[in-house]
């Protein structure tokens, strides 16, 4: 059983069995309130899927690409529950889960040919004029998405011009479905496989401006 935790846009949380069945699955869109829904949504989550906290065998967290703040409040939650358990943490990156729930759907729906279909480029707004994204070209073996390009920023005005030049399809995305980020790290369980890093992806450096030492105190 594996709770999937992601705030790299809103906060999501599911409860997913090893085999893809979807026990429960909860979202907040608001982008800033991240620490405030977090531990309620997990609990309702549990209790959504009937199940306590030790049913949970592994924790899946989306690593991003996100903003500092946001992303690393899914990533600690993901890791204290962890702890708390003693349990292992799944790191995935979180465009993954959007190509993922993609593809699943085209191939149900017949809109997918994994031989025939072209890249396409999972988008995220990194505000800022930028868009966040990354590139894929089809399911593997172990039926998870190909990451053909790793996440990358663009301009806004580029990304358009800089995706039809190479003739790769654009997917907007406006959440992470955490229930995919949990069928990711299982598949990736299954298969022995690591599909991301424990660096958290984030879209750039914290806005922090180290000080350049203490200041004069005048009356």
């Amino acid at each position: 059983m594996i709770l999937g935790i992601d705030t790299s846009l809103g906060t999501t949380v599911a409860v997913v069995e090893s085999d893809g069945v979807v026990r429960s699955q909860l979202e907040s869109a608001d982008p800033r309130g991240h620490a405030e829904v977090i531990g309620s949504l997990i609990s309702r989550a549990l209790a959504e899927a009937s199940i306590t906290p030790d049913a949970i065998t592994h924790v899946a967290a989306g690593m991003g690409p996100g903003p500092f703040t946001g992303l690393r409040v899914g990533i600690a939650a993901a890791r204290a529950f962890a702890l708390g358990r003693g349990i292992p943490v799944i790191p995935v990156v979180s465009h993954d889960a959007v190509a993922l729930e993609r593809m699943l759907h085209d191939a149900l729906t017949g809109g997918f040919d994994d031989a025939a279909d072209g890249p396409l480029a999972v988008v995220t707004d990194a505000r800022r004029r930028e868009f966040a994204y990354t590139v894929y070209q089809g399911i593997d073996d172990d039926g998870l998405p190909v990451r053909v390009a790793e996440p990358a920023l663009s301009l806004r005005d580029d990304l358009d011009a800089l995706l039809a030049a190479r003739g790769i399809e654009r997917v907007d995305a406006e959440r992470i479905p955490a229930a995919m980020l949990a069928l990711a790290a299982a598949r990736a369980l299954a298969a022995g496989r690591e599909i991301a890093t424990e660096e958290a992806l984030y879209l750039r450096s914290p806005d922090v401006t180290l000080s350049s030492g203490p200041k004069r105190v005048t009356q």
